[in-house]
């Protein structure tokens, strides 16, 4: 069995927010706010004004290391769901998806899932970072967002 046959390639985790489903999804869909609830500390800043509307639409984000990521937006769904993925500025995306999925409860508390899905991954080198993305880091970007998102 090899290494990446061990680890899962699609995690996920979840977790009820006390604040209501349009709040929550504005603090995802909002790349300069992401930085804010990064559990992975991956994150450090995103330009305003890059709000993800649709699909095709695509957002750029610099990485604590100064890297840049432009980010493919392939699913949305006002207030519901958003997956994007990152590739290197002019690149395809290499295979790997982010999707945040929320489940209004009622209109102060939502379910909210996060998944990081790398079965599609091709890029060697991004493989052992894939592997260390865990649920409990998952987890943590939610501990993360539900603390800022119930602040307000």
């Amino acid at each position: 069995m090899t290494g990446s046959e061990e680890v899962p390639r699609v995690v996920s985790a979840d977790r009820e927010i006390a604040a209501g489903a349009a709040r929550v999804f504005e603090l995802i869909a909002d790349p300069a706010q992401q930085p804010r609830w990064d559990g992975n500390d991956n994150l450090a800043e995103a330009a305003g004004g890059q709000r993800v509307r649709a699909v095709g639409d695509v957002f750029t984000m610099t990485l604590t290391g100064g890297n840049i990521r432009e980010n493919h937006v392939v699913e949305f769904e006002e207030g519901r769901r958003i997956a994007w993925r990152p590739a290197e500025p002019g690149q395809a995306p290499p295979g790997h998806l982010w999707r945040w999925e929320l489940e209004p409860i009622d209109a102060d508390r939502t379910l909210v899932t996060h998944t990081y899905d790398w079965s599609q991954l091709t890029d060697e080198q991004r493989l052992p970072r894939a592997r260390a993305t865990t649920a409990d880091r998952l987890q943590a970007s939610l501990h993360r967002l539900a603390a800022v998102a119930e602040r307000a």
